[in-house]
């Protein structure tokens, strides 16, 4: 499975009122692995932002002028989206936005759900945590999620943290990058050979209070991962 977890910033909120995207940022799981692949680029929408929007972007005119047009980054946007299942919160304002770049570069070009699935990680947060804040800010306190770098929205950054946020929210754990999987996708070997003539290592066994501390871990994730943790699985997938 490839998803492909989605942000945008635009002008203003309103597409039919012709306000436009002018950044996408997208970051890549494959197998429940961020892979860190991404596709990011800021975009001339070829008019000014609302004042609100500029407060919560901050990106100028002036920094945006010599940027290319939707229709200069479209191709390399899709080749990295085609046939993936997409990531994004609030999927309606984005797509939204997408469609109607589309529509305005070449009608013929279709909607975005032409070429990729969508799945609403706000409309998942509401189900498992109703009548809760869901937005994004509200998700990293409640996963632990670290966005202190999130003073504006941008929409590379707010991709990477969404990525961490629907893992956890979906019930399975992070981690960074694909790894040993990728090197033995390309035949190399990632094992390391030890003498046979080795000293025998020495077995250091947890005391009472790293063991406490690694329950209270244990019980920390059975709370925030919908399947619980793993290292308290049995063999049959079930946990205790």
């Amino acid at each position: 499975m490839r998803q492909v977890v989605l942000d945008t910033e635009t002008t203003g909120l309103e597409v039919e009122a012709g306000h436009r995207i002018l950044e996408i940022g997208c970051v890549e799981i494959v197998a429940r692995k961020l892979t860190r692949r991404h596709f990011h680029q800021y975009i001339n929408p070829e008019r000014e932002s609302d004042d609100g929007a500029l407060e919560v972007h901050g990106i100028t005119s002036q920094f945006l002028a010599d940027k290319p047009l939707f229709a200069d980054v479209w191709e390399n946007f899709l080749q990295f989206v085609d046939g993936s299942e997409l990531i994004i919160h609030n999927s309606a304002f984005d797509i939204g936005f997408l469609n109607r770049e589309m529509r305005l570069l070449d009608p013929s070009l279709g909607k975005l759900t032409d070429y990729c699935s969508v799945i609403d990680s706000l409309a998942l947060a509401r189900n498992k945590h109703p009548g809760q804040k869901n937005n994004l800010d509200a998700l990293c306190k409640r996963y632990s999620v670290d966005n202190s770098q999130r003073q504006l929205h941008g929409a590379l950054l707010d991709a990477e943290i969404l990525a961490d946020v629907y893992l956890l929210l979906t019930g399975g754990q992070v981690t960074l990058g694909l790894g040993e999987e990728l090197n033995n996708q390309k035949g190399l070997d990632t094992r390391v050979k030890l003498d046979a003539d080795r000293p025998r290592l020495k077995v250091i066994k947890a005391d009472e209070e790293e063991l406490t501390a690694h329950e209270n871990k244990l019980d920390h994730l059975n709370e925030k991962a919908e399947t619980g943790a793993v290292w308290r699985s049995d063999i049959t997938g079930e946990t205790g």
